[in-house]
């Protein structure tokens, strides 16, 4: 199912009834540790009501880390290699997960406020490289320079739950986020599982400094709920970032005479990490992968020479990756199975010489996580026909699993192949639950909603309560004939002259909404997030006021709205392909920020008039979602007073 976009690639059965849809799961490690190829065609045999699938061999997750300290640098134009992506010709070849943590993100006044508005080049690059090859941002945290993002292929979402962030200040004593660490923790087919990106003090006499801060971020992080709370409750830890660790006792020269000679076992002994991993209790269990790459700091911007500037800084292993899994005998597992432990190989550790935008080099590593059981039942299963030729057929049923809390704010989105992330919808219908047999649901797409022409889509069931997809289909097809518009126009031209070039109409016809991902360059979106300043409001734009709103809620012809413009040449993002806002203008925004990756169409800010004339305020008495044409993009301000219709 892997990097599968046509129906003719498809296995029989698929999406005949309601049963468990099927999980590509790399066949494992060989008994070296090393990782054998990825096989697409492998499923797992998942009986209907079993959420623990026996395994035999262990089954496996492979997982690639990522970080680098890019100094205030504008991105790259291309980060494949950096990735580990299509190193065999296929994604097939890649990690099923990818974690990737910056330091030193320009977070200048100027460009954090525009960061505010829109989503940051740095994560819109990682999104473009990764769509193509099925990744989908599961969830990302800033703190200034700071940032760490999440990917998961597409397939996985329905497995991973309780995803939640954190954020530590160490700077100034606590009071600035220039250094510090950031976290994600999530539960992954069972397994809770915990990602910390840190910036940690530089120079050489700050090392009893930076343990004090690593132990700092480790006593403050800590997460609700009835998993693990603490970093180091979690099955698995994965510590990376720039830590700052410096090579002791050696001189400059003799740091370099290491290097050039590729004699880089003479240095390990010195780096203050490898010393600390001795003597401090609280590194205790941290494994790390032999530094057999050259130092990572600092070089000369532009080039692979190390420092020459009057400073000479002495190069260092300053960016590192380590893991740790949780000791049998300390606690109890936070996935409740004290018998089954995973076990993590680390397949590769290496620094990537050809980026040379930074002062420091990124790292990455790729790691082989192998489980002795893995809770693979989705909470939803949605079942689609292989390919809507009309609008009739767009109809989707689906089961939810008894365990499953539902909420009225759940959704079901229509994605291109390629999509970015959750929000990222052609289009959407509000889950109503509409019940046909007593346990099987249905929803139908309006056919305004549609995207027209052929292409291939994914289906995804999002649960607001998980703030995930936990429920996907394999890709199927559309192909639904064009707009009215360009039947007409044809009609009309051919009235009115015989002899008219076919070129003027092929102009009349509306462009292709988004192809899918490879075959064009996509268009970075820069949609501003939600309100952010409580004396503006949005209206939109001459265009927008000329669109129609592509709202499937019967209220979508009653209410005023934003609707996403759609003439970006070359193809637009599927944010912008869909996702009516379904907010009446003009708006006006109390304080309440909601957090937002850039998921709102091209805004005009105004002020608000403080005499009132203009601005809407929130209805006290708001009809439930059900009657609304809300956008999932704009519930979540809804519910918490900051927006409302």
């Amino acid at each position: 199912m892997e990097g599968q976009s046509s129906s003719g690639s498809r296995r029989p059965g698929t999406r005949a009834g309601l049963g468990p849809l099927p999980v590509p799961v790399p066949r494992g490690v060989s008994q070296t540790g090393a990782p054998s190829k990825v096989d697409a065609s492998f499923q797992l045999p998942v009986k209907e009501n079993m959420a623990l699938v026996p395994s035999e061999p262990r089954l496996a997750l492979v997982i690639t880390v990522v970080t680098w300290n890019v100094g205030t640098a504008m991105p790259p134009d291309d980060v494949t290699s950096l990735l580990h992506l299509g190193s065999g010709g296929s994604d097939s070849d890649g990690a099923d997960m990818i974690a990737i943590g910056l330091q030193e993100v320009n977070s200048m006044i100027n460009k954090r406020l525009k960061d505010a508005l829109f989503t940051d080049q740095w994560s819109e690059l990682f999104m473009d490289a990764l769509a193509p090859f099925n990744f989908v941002l599961v969830s990302t945290v800033r703190m200034q320079g700071v940032i760490l993002l999440l990917f998961a292929k597409y397939y996985h979402l329905p497995f991973l739950r309780d995803v939640q962030t954190d954020c530590t200040r160490t700077g100034l004593g606590g009071y600035w986020g220039n250094k510090g660490g950031v976290s994600v923790r999530l539960a992954a087919f069972g397994h809770m599982l915990c990602f910390l990106n840190c910036h940690l003090p530089a120079h050489m006499d700050k090392a009893e400094q930076r343990k004090d801060n690593f132990q700092t971020i480790l006593s403050l992080q800590q997460f609700p709920g009835p998993g693990a709370h603490g970093i180091l409750d979690h099955d698995l830890v994965f510590w990376f970032g720039d830590l700052n660790f410096r090579i002791e006792s050696y001189d400059l020269h003799f740091v370099k005479f290491a290097i050039d000679r590729d004699q880089l076992h003479q240095l390990w002994e010195k780096d203050q990490l490898n010393m600390a991993k001795n003597t401090w209790p609280i590194l205790k269990g941290f494994q790390e992968g032999p530094l057999n790459f050259a130092p990572t700091f600092k070089f000369d911007v532009g080039t692979n020479k190390y420092d020459t500037s009057a400073k000479k800084r002495k190069p260092a292993w300053t960016d590192r990756i380590l893991w740790k899994v949780k000791a049998p005998g300390v606690g109890p597992s936070p996935s409740g199975r004290e018998s089954h432990r995973l076990q993590v190989t680390q397949h590769s550790y290496r620094s990537h010489m050809e980026y040379t935008v930074s002062d420091h080099k990124p790292v990455a590593a790729q790691f082989v996580l192998q489980f002795a059981y893995r809770d693979d039942v989705p909470l939803v299963r949605l079942e689609v026909a292989d390919e809507w030729v009309r609008p009739e057929q767009a109809v989707v049923r689906y089961r939810i699993e008894t365990v499953f809390a539902r909420s009225s704010w759940d959704w079901i989105g229509l994605y291109r192949v390629g999509f970015r992330h959750c929000k990222d919808y052609v289009a959407y219908v509000w889950a109503k639950h509409e019940d046909v047999d007593g346990s099987i649901y249905q929803v139908t797409f309006s056919e305004e909603s549609l995207p027209k022409g052929h292409g291939d889509f994914i289906l995804g069931y999002y649960s607001h309560t998980h703030s995930i997809l936990i429920g996907v289909t394999e890709p199927f097809q559309i192909s639904l004939p064009t707009s009215e518009l360009a039947s007409s126009s044809t009609d009309s031209s051919s009235a009115s002259s015989e002899d008219e070039d076919d070129s003027t109409l092929e102009l009349l016809a509306p462009k292709s909404r988004s192809p899918s991902p490879g075959k064009s360059k996509r268009h970075r979106s820069r949609s501003p997030g939600l309100a952010r300043f409580p004396g503006l409001a949005l209206r939109p734009s001459s265009r927008e006021r000329r669109g129609a709103s592509r709202s499937p809620s019967p209220q979508s012809r009653r209410l005023p709205r934003v609707a996403p413009d759609r003439s970006h040449d070359g193809g637009s993002r599927g944010s912008s392909e869909e996702g009516p806002s379904g907010l009446p203008g003009p708006w006006a925004f109390p304080p309440s920020v909601p957090q937002s990756l850039g998921l709102l169409p091209a805004l005009r800010l105004e002020p608000v008039d403080p005499g009132g004339g203009g601005s809407w305020r929130p209805n006290r008495e708001a009809p439930a979602p059900s009657s609304l044409s809300t956008s999932p993009q704009g519930q979540q301000g809804l519910e918490e007073g900051g927006l409302g219709p």
